[in-house]
């Protein structure tokens, strides 16, 4: 069975009326990225960040996956599929996808301010139970941190999605830049016959030198568009 990687970021779930930090306007919310984004930002006031996440979560607990998301899961029946996504949400698992890749952590999740990859103090908030109170604090008495990789944090989970880009016969681009760390750095990692499909509304940027396969339509459209190439095998 070939197996298809998928890279997504912002575009992706634009749809699915999700903000990001990284749209047009480069905040969420209209709140300065230094203030709820940065191991800076923690620091100075850690009860304005975890309200602040308290807050997306309400949103993102309303927010359901697009066409995008589920055309990606349904590519499961004919092939092995792993989703590397810039993303914190969970639209990905809400549509069904089983091998997601959280590049800049989760939404969903909590941890230790100590330290945030300790399986033991990461914990999982659900719908029935959202909201951290602020001073809430982890196992190891740190206060408890949203599981988010903050601007200027290392990315632990580049590792293992540089390993599946490596053994993509398929790669894919949605939503994201080729421009923007780690998508051009991914597609470094990409075998040079395995062909990279781009689905993205805007203009392909030049600085690369891959052959790219643009989609010029958004996630959906593009998804549709993805589909029906692999089925002629285009």
């Amino acid at each position: 069975m070939k197996k298809i990687v998928f890279l997504t970021g912002a575009g992706m779930s634009v749809e699915s009326g999700f903000k990001t930090f990284r749209g047009n306007d480069g905040l969420w919310e209209n709140y300065p990225v230094e203030q709820v984004a940065t191991h800076e930002g923690w620091e100075k006031d850690p009860t304005l960040v975890t309200n602040f996440y308290n807050m997306l979560r309400d949103k993102l607990w309303d927010a359901q996956p697009n066409e995008g998301h589920r055309l990606i899961k349904e590519l499961e029946k004919d092939y092995e599929v792993c989703v590397v996504t810039q993303n914190v949400d969970n639209l990905h698992e809400k549509a069904g996808s089983s091998n997601v890749i959280h590049l800049h952590g989760e939404l969903t999740k909590v941890c230790s301010s100590n330290d945030p990859y300790n399986n033991t103090y990461i914990q999982e908030l659900t719908p029935d139970n959202p909201h951290v109170e602020p001073g809430t604090k982890a196992g190891d008495g740190s206060l408890l941190r949203p599981f988010i990789v903050f601007f200027g944090e290392s990315v632990p989970m580049i590792e293992p999605a540089v390993w599946e880009a490596q053994q993509a016969d398929i790669f894919v681009i949605i939503g994201t830049s080729l421009n923007v760390y780690p998508a051009a750095g991914l597609v470094q990692y990409v075998s040079p016959s395995t062909p990279i499909y781009l689905i993205d509304p805007n203009p392909v940027a030049g600085g690369h030198n891959r052959n790219i396969i643009h989609i010029a339509k958004g996630a959906s459209e593009g998804m549709r568009a993805l589909r029906a190439k692999l089925l002629n095998n285009e």
